[in-house]
């Protein structure tokens, strides 16, 4: 195929002109899957009567746990410690820690509080994590990408039209930065005969993509 001279010069002056934009994609989505952690902390001379308290206690939690219909539970963390104390520069035995956290996870958000309360009165003393997540991520996360592709694609045209350039409507380069959700975290633990008020607010979806276009 024939090109003018005029058509050759504006092909290769597209190759070389070239712009680079990036976009932001941002989508609200409801958590709908609760994370807790606690557990039982005993401490003793005995090691092995220790491990029994240790074992006993978790044991109701977990069954008084089964009977609210939480039954997505696993051993997060199992520890025994040695006990140590210094006076005057000796070490001093005091004894075992052992330590037992369970991982809960339940679709029952309206719950969190009430499963924390009842582990608690059945024996739980640690708490270490309330965390709400997301489970359909992909399904927003593609929304988000979607957004951020139009919001590049915007800019691009909008620099085109402010320079008088004339810009190649397709991107010769697409590039992809996913950014992972942070799970929304809330660990307001009260006192009182109330249930244990817990929030699982909202998290943010992003994504963020890169473009490069050619222009004339």
């Amino acid at each position: 195929m024939y090109y003018s001279k005029d058509r050759q010069r504006n092909i290769s002056s597209m190759t070389n002109n070239c712009m680079t934009v990036t976009g932001r994609g941002s989508v609200t989505a409801i958590p709908d899957i609760a994370i807790i952690r606690l557990g039982v902390l005993t401490s003793g001379d005995n090691l092995s009567f220790t491990q029994e308290e240790n074992a006993r206690i978790s044991q109701i939690i977990l069954e008084g746990l089964r009977q609210m219909g939480v039954i997505d539970i696993k051993t997060h963390q199992y520890n025994i410690d040695k006990l140590y104390d210094y006076e005057n520069g000796t070490r001093i035995d005091r004894g075992y820690s052992v330590r037992n956290v369970f991982e809960i996870r339940t679709d029952m958000l309206d719950m969190a509080g009430a499963i924390i309360d009842s582990a608690v009165s059945l024996g739980a003393n640690l708490v270490e994590l309330i965390t709400f997540e997301v489970s359909a991520t992909d399904q927003y996360y593609l929304e988000a990408l979607n957004i951020a592709l139009t919001n590049a694609s915007n800019k691009a045209h909008s620099m085109a039209t402010e320079i008088g350039a004339l810009l190649n409507a397709l991107p010769v380069s697409i590039t992809e930065d996913r950014s992972q959700p942070l799970p929304i975290a809330r660990t307001l633990l009260g006192e009182g005969q109330y249930s244990t008020p817990i929030e699982h607010g909202t998290t943010q979806i992003e994504a963020l993509v890169i473009l490069k276009f050619t222009y004339i």
